[in-house]
């Protein structure tokens, strides 16, 4: 089969190769999808250049987690009903050296969910990492009926699903932020009550003018170090600061008396650390959300899996909005 590969970090240019592998077969517990697109996701990209000293496991890795494709064969202990079925694939790579920047990839049966009719695979592909993060975000403390909702990053990729499944959670009142008016206008196609362009309004005082001095439940972050004291002084009494990012810094400044007199708390949330359980109830509530057509995908480009060095690149340029995906089929 087809596939890209690296056997060390580096420039993507630099490692990435494609060429012919043999194609995997499943084993006990497992499907083999046949991958019709694969999304490409920040974590991906820092992985194969080895950022802050990661080390690679694997001689050669296949790179990518998210995916979408048709289940071409089931290993032992799968029904052969599964065979033909179309699914969204998230953390491919996981555990494991083979993700789905290739023609075919073997994972464990309840990575592979099965896809609503409304998604199209290069959509199915966009799902995964992102939103799982986001479902993490907005639920991970309990259900959001009634309460307001702060999103850092509203126009993200992990924002954007955090918007749509916090208006489908039932939140009162959900509040983005942003950086320019083309985000704005994103934002508000995700269906966020309002959004605020950080760089030209005190946010602070913007949130307090929209929900009064009660502040926000939740609040999902994607630059912590940078917002934790915006953070402190908007999260309510008993909220969730929940951050997916620090804005890449390592060490993070926390005003703990702030949050102490509000009794909140501050959550960090990794993707590829939630528990099983936590996965299958993001993976259930997404195509829930999918299927009551209350979640879109923003795909911003479409690469060849020959130019997946190309994409990755221009991921990391951080000039796109919404998600990347290589055209496996």
């Amino acid at each position: 089969m087809k596939a890209i590969w690296y056997e060390q970090p580096g420039d993507a240019e630099a490692v990435l190769q494609y060429g012919d592998i043999k194609k995997p077969e499943p084993t006990t517990g497992e499907v083999l999808v046949r991958v019709h697109a694969s999304g490409v996701n920040p974590s991906d990209t820092k992985f194969r250049s080895g950022w802050m000293g990661l080390k690679q496991p694997y001689p050669r890795t296949i790179p990518h987690n998210d995916g979408a494709g048709i289940i071409d064969a089931v290993g032992e202990g799968i029904p052969s009903s599964r065979q033909g079925e179309r699914v969204w694939i998230y953390e491919a790579q996981r555990g494991s050296a083979f993700g789905t920047a290739a023609e075919y990839v073997a994972v464990p049966a309840h990575k592979a969910v099965p896809l609503p009719k409304p998604f199209d695979f290069d959509a199915g592909a966009s799902l995964g990492v992102p939103a799982m993060t986001a479902h993490f975000l907005v639920f991970s403390d309990g259900p959001i009926t009634g309460k307001t909702i702060l999103i850092h990053g509203g126009a993200g990729a992990v924002g954007m699903y955090a918007i749509q499944l916090a208006k489908w959670g039932r939140a009162q009142t959900v509040i983005a932020t942003v950086s320019n008016e083309e985000k704005a206008a994103i934002a508000m196609q995700m269906g966020t009550n309002h959004v605020l362009n950080y760089r030209q309004e005190d946010i602070v005082a913007r949130v307090r003018e929209l929900v009064g001095k009660q502040g926000c439940n939740r609040i999902a972050d994607v630059a912590l170090a940078t917002n934790m004291d915006i953070n402190a002084k908007l999260v309510a009494r008993n909220g969730v600061i929940a951050a997916y990012e620090s804005g890449n810094a390592p060490q993070v400044e926390i005003p703990f008396y702030d949050l102490l007199y509000k009794n909140a708390a501050l959550r960090t949330v990794l993707v590829y650390a939630m528990s099983d359980e936590a996965h299958a109830v993001a993976a259930r509530e997404i195509n829930q959300a999918i299927t009551d057509d209350a979640l879109e995908a923003m795909i911003a480009a479409h690469y060849p899996l020959t130019e997946t060095a190309k994409a990755h690149d221009a991921l990391d340029s951080g000039q796109f909005i919404g998600k990347v995906v290589i055209d496996v089929v």
